[in-house]
């Protein structure tokens, strides 16, 4: 007789919270299952296509055997070359593209993954709260103890340094921060990131930098990179996504770039977790980050009408939000009678409208939700009109 196997899940697993967007993605398949009309606010993938010269490059790279076998671990030499060079034109920042960029399965492999080169358990991550999961998941996977940064309006959704004990900062091995933000859509002056470097000499921890949204910006104001802050590259990682510049989420391809050790550790995890992006997939992004500005240009032009859409329309039902400019959020304060979680549950079945609940991001999160601009402007006119009949 067989014994049934223990499929216990490990502590480490067990003790995690849910996923929010899993969460979330189930949701939206009950209220599809009841036949109701779903406008998915909720989730940021882009619903516009990638770029027909990016598809063309994949197709003709598909077909040639040498991109048939493993890629290099670190990723091929001539993608990294293309990313320091995007990263010096876009930023004015020198890098070396062997030894301080190195190539991502996506961003969120990189912020998952940089704790388990660094992190020993009992040590201290610094997570923006809210913040996207992904850096407090990442951080107890490692074993470390994620120490919650408040993003306030009050003090323009940036970290309060002078808040966070002593004693924590000197047992802070790592701190996250991400500009333009998900899911407050804050952006960052680099008086502030230079604060975070002072603070990351004076106490010796690493700096990771997720900038996936720093593309997605509106009315020209176009975000800096944390490492034109003097003295950053001593401290800091940043990370960068093809996802949402060139509708690419599917693709699984971003990069990281910035001290050459903290690149080499991150790359060390990588080595012995995975194989590297199919190098047909990496000879899509250099033609990604070759793309010229006209049609990065129109792709912001269009969250931009929508962004004001859902602007306009949220303020005019006294939801009050803040004109984001940049990323394609909408992060808005939910009517007073509501919890974060009730007021998305509400809108689901009774509007039809999915947004993500402010509180998924974090206990700061709460009294918030989060609107994503992946819909046209006749559908979020259409979101705005239901909200208007249920609150």
């Amino acid at each position: 007789m067989k014994n049934a196997i223990k499929a216990e899940l490990a502590d480490r697993v067990k003790n995690l919270p849910p996923y929010l967007f899993e969460r979330i993605d189930r949701l939206k398949k009950d209220a599809l299952k009841k036949g109701i009309d779903v406008i998915d606010l909720s989730i940021g993938d882009p619903d516009l296509p990638t770029p027909s010269h990016i598809v063309k490059a994949l197709q003709n790279a598909a077909e040639k055997p040498e991109n048939h076998c493993y890629p290099s671990y670190e990723g091929m030499l001539s993608y990294r070359q293309t990313a320091a060079n995007w990263c010096k034109v876009r930023f004015g920042i020198d890098l070396d593209s062997e030894k301080e960029v190195l190539s991502l399965i996506g961003s969120k492999e990189g912020v998952g993954h940089l704790p388990l080169a660094f992190v020993n358990p009992g040590d201290v991550v610094l997570c923006p709260s809210p913040g996207y999961p992904v850096y407090t998941v990442g951080t107890l996977f490692a074993g470390g103890e994620p120490y919650l940064m408040p993003l306030t309006e009050s003090n323009g959704y940036f970290p309060d340094f002078a808040g966070i004990p002593e004693n924590v900062l000197k047992r802070a091995k790592l701190m996250y921060l991400n500009y333009p933000n998900n899911p407050t859509s804050a952006t960052c002056t680099k008086t502030c990131f230079s604060e975070a470097v002072e603070l990351a000499h004076k106490y010796g921890f690493i700096i990771c930098h997720d900038a996936a949204y720093s593309e997605l910006y509106f009315d020209g104001k176009r975000p800096a990179s944390f490492l034109q802050v003097d003295g950053a590259k001593d401290v800091a990682i940043e990370l960068h996504s093809l996802s949402k510049t060139y509708n690419m989420t599917g693709w699984r391809i971003g990069f990281a770039v910035g001290n050459a050790d903290v690149v080499f550790g991150l790359g060390k995890i990588k080595t012995n977790l995975d194989s590297g992006v199919f190098q047909a997939i990496q000879e899509a992004g250099i033609a990604a980050l070759n793309t010229v500005d006209g049609v990065l240009s129109d792709i912001r032009d269009t969250y931009q009408a929508r962004r004001d859409t859902l602007y306009e329309g949220l303020n005019r039902l006294g939801m009050e939000a803040k004109k984001p400019e940049a990323t394609f959020y909408l992060w808005a304060r939910v009517p007073k009678k509501f919890t974060s979680a009730g007021f998305s549950i509400h809108l689901l079945e009774k509007a039809g409208v999915m947004a993500t609940p402010g509180n998924g991001f974090g206990t700061d999160g709460e009294g918030y939700i989060r609107f994503a601009l992946t819909k046209d402007v006749s559908r979020i006119k259409e979101a705005v009109e239901r909200i208007e009949k249920v609150i």
